[in-house]
């Protein structure tokens, strides 16, 4: 009788001890930084300019949205969009959205890259000083002018594709004066050593504020044009499309928060984008300016059709070949699956069909 019952005893505690190692082995496996049973976040790079324009990033890092996708996001800032280009081709970011102009730029010249997402459309404008602006009453007035602007800036090609439109020759007809940031450009302007100069929000409302007067917006010389689209190598799509697609609903979800809650929205582009923050209203929800995920195919083909037809390159390449759409399908069905009901995402849904 006491022999069975130390064998029984010696069974529980070998069982116990089994118990406990299975335990242990997951604790080790969660580790200290994982104490709430949480996954371990994904490392994901973005890169960023200052400006109201890349609202989606701002809201899907400050209201939680990377995380609850399962990415470490960090955010970096740049200065120009070449400047965040260069980053991504080098691999020092995993993504970024930098125009449209300079990603099909880089793409014409044999870059790597592939259109994923949108994140911005129209945004841009053409400022000048009072004076000035009077005499730039319709695009012939700019014969004669300089203008300066920031190479590979989406309005900078606009502007010389609207030109182009017009049967103005802006190679030969005006001056274009390329310079590093739209505060430099501001400053050109300002101090009258240009005509006019062609910026981004939030330097449009910006300048305004230091005295200019806007003479057009991007969107009155192309209506809906794409602007700062999603991009990424190829390559790092290929190897971990699933984090992109998990990088696609977080902005999928800021979008909504950004249409819904303007105020606190407002609030979170002042911490990057730093400049009072009636300008970032007025910049962000002033009808001149639209933050939307969907990649955009069409509008992404015709802007490649202007800055061929502008001069600005020259390509023979099929760009619907550097466009990718699956993964914002596979975020906005995964966004879906969890919001099924939501009225936001069900619009992107059909925006997106159509």
């Amino acid at each position: 009788m006491k022999k069975r019952i130390s064998i029984s005893i010696v069974l529980l505690l070998v069982a116990s001890m089994i118990l406990s190692g299975c335990g242990g082995q997951g604790a080790q496996k969660a580790g200290p930084a994982n104490p709430d049973g949480k996954k371990e976040l994904k490392k994901f790079n973005i890169g960023y300019l200052a400006s109201p324009g890349h609202v989606l990033y701002f809201v899907a890092k400050e209201k939680g949205y990377f995380e609850e996708e399962g990415l470490d996001a960090e955010l970096f800032l740049f200065t120009n969009s070449g400047e965040g280009l260069n980053a991504i081709s080098s691999g020092k970011v995993d993504v970024g959205s930098f125009g449209t102009a300079a990603p099909l730029t880089f793409i014409s010249k044999g870059t790597d890259f592939v259109i994923f997402g949108g994140q911005q459309t129209e945004g841009h404008g053409i400022v000048a000083l009072p004076e000035k602006a009077k005499e730039l009453t319709d695009l012939n007035s700019f014969k004669g002018k300089t203008v300066a602007t920031v190479r590979l800036a989406t309005g900078d090609v606009i502007f010389r594709a609207a030109l182009s439109e017009a049967g103005i020759d802006w190679k030969n007809e005006l001056t274009i004066n390329e310079l590093d940031s739209p505060a430099a450009v501001l400053e050109a302007v300002k101090k009258g050593s240009v005509d006019a100069g062609i910026v981004w929000t939030p330097f449009i409302k910006l300048g305004e504020k230091q005295g200019l007067e806007i003479v057009k917006y991007s969107g009155e010389l192309v209506k809906m044009h794409t602007c700062c689209r999603q991009v990424a190598l190829s390559t790092k799509i290929k190897e971990n499309k699933e984090d992109f697609v998990r990088f696609t609903a977080a902005l999928i979800k800021a979008y909504k928060f950004y249409v819904e809650n303007q105020d606190e929205t407002v609030d979170i582009i002042a911490k990057y984008a730093k400049v009072d923050k009636d300008i970032i209203k007025q910049e962000t929800y002033g009808g001149h300016i639209h933050s939307i995920p969907d990649p955009d195919k069409n509008g992404v083909v015709r802007f490649w059709e202007l800055i061929n037809k502008s001069g600005y390159i020259n390509s023979d390449l099929n760009i619907e070949d550097f466009i990718d759409t699956s993964i914002y399908k596979l975020a906005l069905e995964d966004v879906l699956k969890e919001y099924p009901d939501d009225a936001v995402y069900k619009k992107l849904k059909a925006d997106f069909k159509e």
